[in-house]
């Protein structure tokens, strides 16, 4: 399967913070965009709450002149950690008010996350989802012959 170059470095990263218990939706650094920026926290000043959408001051400027963090813009950056908190369970932005789950980085939660942001990370580059896994099923059962339930 072809992907891009930004797309492969976006999930290695995710895969090893993974992997390496990393990965953490509440930390700037050790969340999803934190991890694809090498363990940073600048991007923080793009919006004025975690989770949030909305680019501030900063977050337009950089946006308008067109710059790009480690091959992202800063709106594709806030969509991206939004998803991934939202797939985690976060209501959105992070806020004391809003909902947020009892174990953040459970594992099997985290996993969600990382598969809805693939997902969309996929789709920015134009790639087929690289975690869809119903071929593979259907490569099996056509293989096997064996009947479903």
């Amino acid at each position: 399967m072809e992907t891009t170059p930004r797309l492969e470095k976006a999930i290695k990263k995710l895969y090893i913070a993974f992997h390496n218990n990393t990965l953490n939706p509440e930390c700037c650094k050790q969340c999803a965009v934190g991890n694809i920026l090498n363990n940073t926290d600048n991007w923080k000043h793009l919006s004025d709450f975690h989770g949030s959408v909305t680019l501030n001051y900063v977050g337009k400027v950089h946006q308008n002149l067109g710059r790009k963090f480690n091959g992202y813009t800063p709106l594709e950056l806030l969509q991206i950690e939004a998803i991934f908190l939202k797939a985690c369970g976060y209501e959105l932005p992070i806020h004391f008010k809003n909902k947020k789950p009892k174990n953040p980085t459970d594992k099997d939660r985290l996993f969600k996350g990382l598969c809805a942001l693939i997902e969309y990370l996929c789709s920015l580059d134009g790639v087929k989802n690289v975690m869809n896994y119903t071929k593979l099923f259907e490569n099996l059962h056509s293989k096997t012959k064996c009947k479903l339930i």
